[in-house]
């Protein structure tokens, strides 16, 4: 039997973006690192839903040398011991099947969670979430929080 599957960007799904100049990014340390409001229990719902919730997000900031993985990976152990999630992926390299747009971190989260992507979704506030989760053959939706960037 297959499962289903919440698929969820990080930065501006589970937590605040910072802003700047009309574009978001990813907070640098966890002064900036803030949960938005509801999240918890809107997670805590799905999975008592029997959805897994993966999180899947580019952090391009590592392979730039801009974010340290050290920090990246302390937020990430902190949404794993706080929150229901089955997993977190992470993609530092551009260049990458995994890195979003294209559908690496889904199809790959799939495989290794058993998981029926036509009935799972992908959540996110940029067009490249969107633009994976439909690669991946998820259903999608679509945060948008009017950011100042090209729609693909």
């Amino acid at each position: 039997m297959y499962n289903k599957a919440i698929f969820l960007d990080r930065d501006g799904v589970i937590n605040q973006t910072i802003i700047k100049n009309g574009k978001p990014y990813p907070p640098s340390d966890f002064n900036e690192f803030e949960i938005l409001p509801s999240v918890k229990q809107a997670l805590q719902l799905l999975h008592e839903d029997h959805y897994l919730l993966i999180v899947v997000t580019n952090q391009p900031d590592v392979g730039d040398k801009k974010q340290k993985q050290e920090t990246v990976e302390s937020f990430h152990q902190f949404l794993l011991n706080n929150f229901p999630l089955k997993d977190i992926v992470v993609c530092f390299d551009r260049n990458s099947f995994c890195y979003k747009p294209k559908p690496g971190m889904i199809l790959n989260s799939a495989k290794k969670h058993n998981i029926n992507c036509k009935k799972s979704y992908m959540i996110g506030d940029r067009w490249v979430d969107i633009e994976a989760g439909k690669a991946a053959g998820c259903k999608t939706v679509f945060i948008d929080y009017k950011y100042q960037e090209a729609l693909k």
